[in-house]
């Protein structure tokens, strides 16, 4: 049995949903002791302030700082943070904003013992309650992952701030949402799975069709600053369901992974392209990724299907939408072929059959584009 672990103990966060949801503030936190520090990102704390504020005003719970995280998920800006005073003094920390920011403070957490809570003011990724942080260097380039031994304890999704936030970041939340379901059920086919990454395999068949069925609506309410329904279950879908399956998939000390494949294969082999990962969104990325996985996969019907979405809400569906080029694809396929992801397959994966994905894929767009006029 692949991955079996005879003693393990696996941790699941909580969460508050809601355009009102801070008001759960001290109810959720105070066993956790009375003084928080808040650290995020500048645009996301300044949006968030008044509401966190008003969240634990005449409460036993004090916000004692706003702390800049520094802009990148650094070890080096995980050092400033540890250096400030009020981090020290306080009880537990609020990370407020994206993915970076609840990353690095994870990070942190994680060293101190210290209880984290996240509040995510966009829908852009599951970082608000998985067990794992994006770490990268100064110069913005990738360091891998670093494995936290437990998620934050509680996140609080505001829906009204999320609905304030650029279009664009939903968007993209919605693109790298779309991996989760197609890649976890290809890096498990096959697979001997023990009782916590069969949930998770479970689980991702959760996450595809709320995207297209609410992805439009969420998007068009997103512009007119609504928290709706439809918002509410995309948000939903791209910070929890997807976190939950990371969680389940992801063994605490990397010694399994079923998390993702071969559209994150594309994204990661992107990255030393600076034309693409420079002018386009890591969600928009991936969102081609997979249909990459799909054709590779030879489900060319889903796939077709999965295009006819993208195409409905701006996703990319040929290459040329992320700035990839022919002459590109080598190199993409050389560098996806060392990463992780690249062996989370019931096959052995081929660079060239890649290659040829890729272009096969964006041929495919290209003429759902022309039947379209």
């Amino acid at each position: 049995m692949s991955s079996f672990k005879t003693n393990y103990s696996l941790f699941l966060p909580s969460y508050s949903v809601g355009a009102d949801c801070y008001k759960e503030i001290e109810n959720v936190v105070k066993p956790y002791g009375r003084k928080a520090v808040v650290i995020g990102g500048k645009t996301a704390m300044e949006k968030a302030r008044q509401a966190l504020l008003d969240g634990v005003a005449g409460t036993s719970i004090e916000i004692t700082d706003f702390v800049w995280y520094g802009g990148n998920a650094t070890y080096e800006n995980l050092e400033r943070i540890r250096a400030e005073k009020s981090v020290q003094e306080a009880d537990m920390v609020f990370a407020v904003g994206g993915g970076r920011a609840v990353d690095t403070c994870k990070v942190y957490c994680d060293q101190e013992n210290k209880p984290l809570f996240t509040f995510p003011t966009i829908a852009s990724n599951c970082a608000g309650i998985t067990s794992l942080s994006v770490m990268y260097r100064e110069d913005d380039s990738l360091i891998g992952y670093y494995y936290l031994r437990q998620p934050p304890l509680h996140c609080f999704i505001n829906t009204q701030i999320i609905a304030e936030a650029p279009e664009e970041l939903l968007w993209a939340g919605i693109g790298d949402a779309l991996s989760k379901g197609y890649e976890v059920q290809l890096a498990t086919r096959d697979a001997s799975l023990f009782h916590t990454p069969a949930m998770g395999a479970a689980l991702s068949h959760c996450c595809t069709e709320p995207l297209v069925q609410y992805g439009a609506q969420a998007m068009e309410d997103c512009r007119a600053g609504r928290a709706s329904y439809e918002l509410q279950e995309i948000a939903l879908d791209i910070i929890i369901s997807t976190g939950l399956v990371s969680n389940m998939t992801t063994g605490t000390g990397g010694e399994y992974y079923y998390n993702s494949s071969i559209a994150h294969c594309i994204y990661n082999g992107s990255t030393v392209i600076p034309a693409v990962v420079q002018n386009h969104r890591h969600g928009a990325i991936v969102s081609f990724g997979v249909l990459c996985l799909l054709t590779y996969d030879g489900q060319i019907e889903e796939r077709d299907r999965i295009m006819r979405f993208n195409k409905s809400i701006g996703l990319p569906i040929t290459m040329e939408e992320i700035g990839l080029r022919r002459e590109d694809l080598p190199a993409l396929a050389e560098k996806g072929s060392t990463v992780t992801e690249w062996k989370c397959t019931p096959y052995a994966m081929d660079k060239e059959k890649l290659i040829q994905t890729i272009l096969d894929c964006s041929a495919a767009g290209h003429a759902m584009e022309n039947a379209a006029g």
